[in-house]
């Protein structure tokens, strides 16, 4: 069943950029890029706290690659501190 909504054309500038991230977005989806613009701006204008919004929020981000987790990986051991048995104020 589709639901009928009015509509107002709108017409936007917006960087080649991010442009090209909708095209790309929009592919993947097999979707328009119209389309992807109307359910992400729909998805900011909604309830940012409900889970299932947070929920489809993540399930369509696209999945790192493993170089990219290995990356984060190498970057937060790299970034942790050495384990002390003194507090802070016990020097």
């Amino acid at each position: 069943m589709e639901l009928g909504f009015p509509m107002t054309k709108l017409t936007i500038q917006i960087p080649d950029d991010l442009a090209s991230g909708l095209r790309h977005i929009a592919s993947l989806q097999k979707k328009s890029v119209e389309q992807v613009a109307v359910e992400h701006l729909n998805s900011l204008l909604g309830n940012a706290s409900a889970p299932a919004t947070v929920l489809r929020t993540i399930r369509q981000l696209p999945h790192p690659s493993p170089a990219a987790v290995d990356d984060l990986d190498a970057a937060i051991a790299s970034a942790r501190l050495p384990v002390t048995d003194h507090g802070a104020f016990d020097r």
